[in-house]
């Protein structure tokens, strides 16, 4: 049986005739830019992952600042 995945449903979706060309061994012939698509989802994946983890490190830093604040507060009153 098979193995059906996601990228095939998606392709399905998009194009019946692509789908099935593809499901009896024939190659797209835009290589080149099937490629560079490729290429472009990695960097804008690169960039996502860039984004989420800056927006934890600001997240981690104001908590060590305002544990900081709070520290410095009670420690000025005793």
């Amino acid at each position: 049986m098979p193995v059906i995945r996601a990228s095939d449903i998606g392709t399905f979706l998009y194009c019946k005739r692509a789908w099935w060309y593809l499901r009896q061994g024939i190659k797209p012939e835009n290589q080149a830019a099937l490629t560079s698509g490729i290429q472009f989802h990695r960097l804008h994946g690169r960039g996502v992952l860039a984004a989420y983890l800056t927006r934890i490190a600001g997240y981690v830093l104001f908590i060590i600042a305002v544990a900081l604040l709070i520290y410095s507060a009670v420690t000025a009153f005793f």
